[in-house]
């Protein structure tokens, strides 16, 4: 039941990335040159709406739909790891012009060049696992 449910929440948020045009190129593009509010928009408003869900979920000891406690844990604090981290994702996301949501709803509506990104995404991510007992964190 759970997976089904997952399913359905990530075939909703699919349709929504893709109709919002927050998996277009073109958007994306826009973005990173300052030439429209559009995607700043998007982004702007899934924080604000992620801080306040967030804030009430650790307020009021919210349960899950399957009756589990929701416990957020705090992240460490440390600059370097946030930034470098960031920048390192900032860079494969204006390289492949998509995020990693965006790449599997591109992946869906049919644009197969797409498929090579998300190869190399997870490429990426398989490297990462192999050396993160060497990075320092």
């Amino acid at each position: 039941m759970k997976r089904i449910i997952y399913l359905v929440v990530g075939v909703f948020f699919g349709i929504v990335l893709f109709k919002s045009e927050a998996a277009s190129w073109f958007r994306i593009y826009e973005m990173f040159q300052f030439d429209s509010f559009h995607m700043y928009g998007i982004m702007g408003s899934a924080l604000v709406l992620g801080v306040v869900f967030t804030q009430m979920v650790k307020r009021t000891r919210a349960k899950s739909i399957f009756g589990e406690q929701i416990v957020i844990t705090d992240k460490d604090k440390s600059f370097w790891r946030y930034a470098i981290g960031g920048t390192l994702f900032g860079l494969g996301w204006a390289l492949a012009g998509a995020c990693p949501g965006p790449m599997y709803v591109l992946a869906g509506a049919g644009f197969w060049p797409i498929l090579i990104v998300i190869f190399a995404a997870l490429l990426g991510t398989f490297v990462y696992g192999l050396l993160k007992p060497k990075l320092p964190h």
